[in-house]
C-alpha cells in the first residue's frame, strides 16, 4: 500500500494517467522501480510528467509518509481497492485514491448532496435544514462540501435527525476548512459519518482545487439538491459535472427579486425537479414514513420554562451559528453575562456550542 500512496501523491499526473501507467507496470511498486527505459516507453506520458516520476523516486523509502498518515488516523483507499466506492467507478475521471477519515457511503444506501450559497439567506438555510433532515430521517446519507453557509446546514440537519453525512473537501483531510466548522467537522465522525479528499494530508485549502472537489460530491450522490444558487454560483459547476455524471437534480424555487434564487430558478426553468416541500420529495422517492421522526419545526422546545433573559438569547440563535459577539450586539448584554445564560441554554438543551464561542439553537 505504501506504493500506492506513494504514486498517488506525485502532483501534476492527473489520476487517469496514474492508473494507466500502474497497469502498464502491472503494479504501484513496479512504477516506483521504473527504469528508464520502460519509462521513455510510456508513450501516454508527456515530458513533463516524466520528470514528475523521476523526482518522485528520489524519495528513498515511501513508508515514512505513509505511516505517518495511518497515524493520524486517516485511511488510504486507492482506486484498485475493494472499499472504493463503486459510485465513483462509473467516472472517467474518478479520482485515483480516496483519503479517509471516519466512514464512507453505503453502497447500499439512497445518498443526496445538499449544495449552494455560502452567503445563504434565512430562506436557504432553513430548507437545506428541513430537507437533509426529512431525507437523512428516511436513512438517505447526506453528501456536502462543509463550506460555510448551504452545505453547512445541509450537514447539520441530516445530524439533528440522527443520519449519517459525509463531508468531501477541497483540502487534505486532516485541516478543517473553514476553520469555525471544526464543531461539524468533529459531529460528523461522532455520529458514524466521513470526512474525505483526494487531496493528501497537509494540503491546505487551495481554490483550485474546489472545482475538483465537486465532481467527487455528485459523483457520490444520486441526487443533487441546490438549495440557493446566484447567476454564477460555484454550485452550477457541481449541477454540471451531475447532469454529465447522468445524475438527477432538485432546485428550491426562490422569490424572483433574490439575486441567490437565481441560479435555482432558472434551473427549474431548464427543467429540473421543483422541491416543494420535504414531504413531497419524499413520496416522489417513495421513502415510508417513520413515525418517530420529527420535522425540524416540531422539534422547538417549549420555552416558557425558559427566563425572560434567557429567552431574549434564545430568540437570537437559530440554525446557523452566531458568535458571542455578534449576539452580545444583538442583545445589548456584556459578555460576561451572556456567556452565563449561554451556559444555562446549553445546560437545559436549548442551545449548542458547536465551535469555539458560536452557537445555534
Amino acid at each position: 500500500m505504501k506504493y500506492e500512496y506513494w504514486l498517488a501523491r506525485i502532483r501534476g499526473i492527473s489520476a487517469k494517467k496514474k492508473r494507466m501507467l500502474r497497469e502498464h507496470m502491472n503494479s504501484a511498486e513496479s512504477v516506483y522501480y521504473i527504469e528508464e527505459t520502460q519509462l521513455e516507453e510510456a508513450g501516454f506520458l508527456n515530458e513533463n510528467e516524466k520528470d514528475r516520476i523521476r523526482d518522485a523516486q528520489k524519495e528513498e523509502d515511501p513508508e515514512e509518509e505513509y505511516e505517518k498518515m495511518c497515524g493520524k488516523g486517516i485511511r488510504f483507499i486507492p482506486w484498485s481497492d475493494r472499499e472504493y466506492p463503486g459510485r465513483l467507478r462509473e467516472m472517467e475521471d474518478m479520482p485515483y485514491a480516496l483519503y479517509v477519515k471516519g466512514k464512507l457511503p453505503l453502497e447500499t444506501s439512497r445518498t443526496a448532496a445538499v449544495i449552494g450559497a455560502r452567503r445563504c439567506t434565512p430562506y436557504g438555510e432553513k430548507y437545506a435544514v428541513d430537507f437533509a433532515a426529512a431525507l437523512a430521517g428516511r436513512g438517505v446519507e447526506i453528501i456536502s462540501g462543509m463550506a460555510r453557509g448551504i452545505d453547512g446546514m445541509g450537514h447539520r440537519g441530516a445530524l439533528m435527525a440522527g443520519g449519517r453525512t459525509f463531508a468531501v473537501l477541497g483540502s487534505g483531510v486532516d485541516i478543517c476548512y473553514p476553520r469555525e466548522h471544526i464543531g461539524l467537522y468533529m459531529d460528523i465522525l461522532e455520529q458514524d459519518g466521513g470526512i474525505l479528499s483526494e487531496q493528501p494530508p497537509g494540503t491546505p485549502p487551495l481554490p483550485q482545487h474546489f472545482p475538483a472537489r465537486n465532481r467527487i460530491i455528485s459523483g457520490l450522490s444520486d441526487a443533487v439538491l441546490v438549495m440557493e444558487a446566484g447567476k454564477k454560483s460555484g454550485s452550477l459547476i457541481t449541477v454540471d459535472l451531475a447532469l454529465e455524471q447522468g445524475k438527477d437534480i432538485y432546485a428550491l424555487p426562490g422569490p424572483v427579486n433574490s439575486e441567490l434564487s437565481d441560479g435555482c430558478n432558472r434551473l427549474i426553468r431548464q427543467g429540473a425537479g421543483i422541491l416543494l416541500s420535504p414531504e413531497s420529495l419524499l413520496e416522489e422517492w417513495h421513502l415510508e414514513q417513520k413515525p418517530d421522526v420529527q420535522s425540524c419545526e416540531k422539534c422547538d422546545k417549549n420555552e416558557k420554562v425558559l427566563e425572560t433573559t434567557e429567552k431574549l438569547v434564545y430568540s437570537r440563535l437559530g440554525l446557523y451559528p452566531k458568535d458571542v459577539d455578534q449576539l452580545a450586539a444583538e442583545t445589548g448584554m456584556n459578555v460576561r453575562e451572556l456567556m452565563g445564560l449561554l451556559v444555562s441554554l446549553e445546560l437545559k438543551g436549548y442551545a449548542r456550542e458547536i465551535s469555539k464561542n458560536h452557537y445555534i439553537r
